[in-house]
Parts: C-alpha cells; structure tokens; sequence
C-alpha cells in the first residue's frame, strides 16, 4: 500500500499540474489501439479516461502496466486479472462476459489483431516516456502463482502427467462444486436451454453408448475416462463391462470409490495408465474418448489413433468427442495454455477426421455439438457463482479468477465459433458391423 499512495502522490490528477495517470495511458496508448480508448479506464490514483459509456476496467497498481509492458495483449492482460491487479468489476450493465464481448468486437472493427507497421517513432518514444514517468519499467512481475510451470520434454508420459496434474488436481471437491453429479468435464448433450445440466450430461452419455452399440455385456475401453461419468453410465444403464484408464490419480481415487459404492466392482476397472500403455490387442467391442484427444500433442495423434484402432476388435465402434479451432494458438490462446490446459493442441474437424482415418479407422458419423458447449459452460458457469465462497476457501482467490475468466472465455469462444466440439463416430475395417443403416441420433 505505500509504494501505491507514492505513486498516487507522484501521478495523481492535478499534481503539479500533469493529468492523471489514466488520462497519461490513454494518449500513450491511443495510436496502439486506434483511436480513443474504447474503455472506461480508472487508474490507482482515482483518476478515469476512456469511453464514458464503455466498459470499467480498474488497475489497482503499477503493476497491471508492467505486465502488459512486459506481455503485451492476451498473457498479460490475463496475468494482471489473475492477481487482481486489473479488474473489470460489474457496472452500469457491464460484467465480464459482456466487456470481454465488447473488447473483441472493438479489435475486429479496428484490425488490432496483428503488429500496427504504420506506427510512428514518436508514438513509441511517447509510450516509453509515460512508462517511464509511471514507473512502469524494470523487471518483469513474477508469474502468478496459478500459472503452469510444465518442464520435460513435450508430451512425454513424465510431463503429460505434470500437465494433467496442473488442471485436474486442484481436488475432487472444487470440481464437483462445477460440474453436475454426473462429474462429466465436457459438453453436454441439451434438448433446450432450459433441460438442466444433469439431464443433458446423462442424454449425451447415453447418445454416445447408443452410437456405440454398447449392450449388455459389451466390452468398452474408455480413454482417458476423467471422473469416470462414461465408466459408470456405461455400466450401470447398458451393461457393459469397462475398463477406463487415466493418469490422473485424484480421479482414479473417486472412480475408485464411487464403484464401490454402486456395486460395480465386477464391471468397472479403472487404471492409473497412459493411453500408451493399454496393452489390448483386437479386443474390445467398443471405444470411447471423451475429450482427451486435445491433450495428446499433434506429434502424438497418429500414435493415439494407433492405440483406438489396435485396442478394438475389427468390426467394433469407436467414439471420439473432441473440441476443433482454426487458425493461431491450436492450444486455445495464451491464457488457456498458460494457467488451464498446457500443451493442449487443437485443429479444425476436418484435419482430425483426417488423421483418424489415417490411423486405419472409418469415419461413418460427424455430429457438430458446438451450440451444446455453450449451454453446458453456463450451467457450469451458474454453480460456480453459487458456490464462489466455498471455491475460494479451498483453492484461493487467484485461482477462482483464472476459473471466473476461463469459464466466460470458453463460453465466447463456442459462442462465436472460434471453437468446436464433434462426435466422431468410427468402426474398426476387417470385420462385419452393425451400424444401423438408418440413424437414429
């Protein structure tokens, strides 16, 4: 608090006769982004510039400015929220959702996605000159404590385990205070905006055991199995006997117990495995994967459409529900692979479907469910809200920021098509199967 009263003493609005340290940003920060500030800015000292009517946007300290100095755009405006160093606190109709909304539709109108060639050297000897008099420069902040540190070697079993950790191991309670019973991380499969979560979570487990032919006593390896919601559903509502592998041992741990509790010990195994190390040959009647694809590394697709199509018997089904993005950062942008999913790597349907088939696998069924992720985000997004204080006493107030941004981000990003989610349906070659010549899905 004192360094930020100093700095209020030496940049606060009309001392010595200088502007405020808001109105300072803006004219340093015009020619960057094109015009006015499209945002109601309030500085550290009280002072505001910017659009009257635009969004609030507060930076509680120096700080905000030096990370951005330092990140300029997505990662350093994240990293700055995070913290708190920045907040966009809901006002006059505005909340994170719509000021983020605001914020992209402004960059498009104004072409701000790329370097700005046309810049001129005094703009720049002006931007430096009010960093410097804000005190702004020197060495970068340290990286917020949420954010991934993953060292080794790119998607080896090693690191691919430290990532898997980052998100997955904050505890099995911060998760279930997000997503529905069920404990299904991924999209749902919704009837109408008003079905409630659970429901559309159970319809979109049951779609995907109706595609795969599951009755009883069918065989299902499911990969990368999360909290087990497949496993269990699987089990318990077609008969079938599963075996779902994941590297997370915080899920393993509540599968584990949650087969003991229904009484499925003789249908359920799950193991604390790398997909890599499935050692089944030609022997499952069917297999899912449910959102995992994403985090096993472009590098490494073709090895794991090798292990889908080895660990089915000819003629079987496999299941793959996956997200999709075109253009830059497959991995989803500089916030997501920095503080939620690192190494994460997406790319449009078409080229999955591509490598799938490459891998030896025939694609029969494409089932776009992007409209279904928003619904699913917001019925997360709602229980977050609800159980904030709770969330907070168990992972802390940083985390719950990366949280808040993540879940409004994920649900833009679907919303305005800049990602995907797609059911592949495929079945193994060299064997007779039993897709239903007409669909019923």
């Amino acid at each position: 608090m004192t360094a930020d009263r100093t700095l209020v003493e030496e940049t606060g609005p009309g001392h010595l006769g200088t502007p405020g340290v808001a109105q300072r940003i803006a004219e340093a920060v015009a020619p960057f982004v094109g015009g006015e500030l499209p945002v109601r800015l309030r500085a550290w000292d009280g002072s505001e510039a910017g659009s009257p009517d635009g969004p609030l946007v507060v930076l509680h300290s120096v700080d905000a400015v030096r990370r951005l100095l330092w990140h300029p755009g997505e990662l350093g405006a994240a990293q700055a929220y995070v913290t708190g160093e920045l907040d966009v606190p809901e006002q006059d109709g505005w909340d994170l959702d719509t000021a983020l909304t605001f914020a992209f539709a402004v960059a498009r109108e104004r072409g701000l996605s790329g370097a700005r060639p046309g810049l001129r050297p005094a703009a720049v000897v002006r931007a430096v000159r009010t960093a410097l008099d804000l005190k702004a420069l020197g060495r970068p902040p340290a990286a917020p404590a949420s954010q991934a540190d993953i060292k080794g070697r790119l998607h080896s079993a090693l690191r691919d385990r430290r990532a898997i950790s980052h998100h997955y191991d904050l505890s099995n309670e911060f998760y279930s205070l997000i997503l529905e019973p069920n404990m299904a991380y991924s999209s749902g499969y919704h009837s109408s905006p008003e079905q409630p979560l659970q429901e559309a979570q159970a319809a979109k487990l049951s779609l995907v055991c109706t595609k795969l032919g599951l009755t009883e006593g069918s065989t299902l390896l499911d990969v990368g199995c999360g909290w087990g919601s497949m496993s269990l559903h699987a089990a318990e509502h077609f008969g079938a006997r599963v075996v779902g592998v994941t590297i997370a041992a915080e899920q393993k741990r509540f599968i584990d117990e949650r087969i003991r509790e229904r009484g499925l010990e003789d249908r359920v195994e799950i193991r604390l495995q790398d997909y890599r190390e499935v050692p089944e040959r030609d022997h499952f009647d069917a297999v899912s994967s449910i959102e995992m694809g994403e985090h096993v590394g472009q590098r490494n697709y073709p090895t794991y459409a090798a292990v889908l199509h080895r660990s089915v018997r000819p003629g079987g089904r496999v299941l793959v529900q996956q997200m999709s993005r075109s253009g830059r950062w497959p991995g989803g942008g500089p916030f997501i692979e920095s503080f939620i999913a690192p190494d994460m790597y997406m790319r449009p349907v078409g080229e999955t479907v591509a490598m799938l088939e490459a891998g030896g696998l025939e694609v029969r069924d494409v089932h776009a469910l992007r409209e279904h992720y928003v619904l699913t985000v917001a019925g997360w997004l709602e229980r977050f809200e609800a159980n904030v204080d709770r969330l907070t006493e168990l992972v802390g107030e940083e985390v719950v920021r990366v949280w808040r941004l993540y879940l409004v981000g994920g649900s833009m990003a679907f919303r305005d098509g800049r990602m995907g989610v797609d059911q592949i349906l495929m079945v193994r070659p060299g064997g007779p199967h039993t897709l239903p010549l007409v669909r019923t899905w």
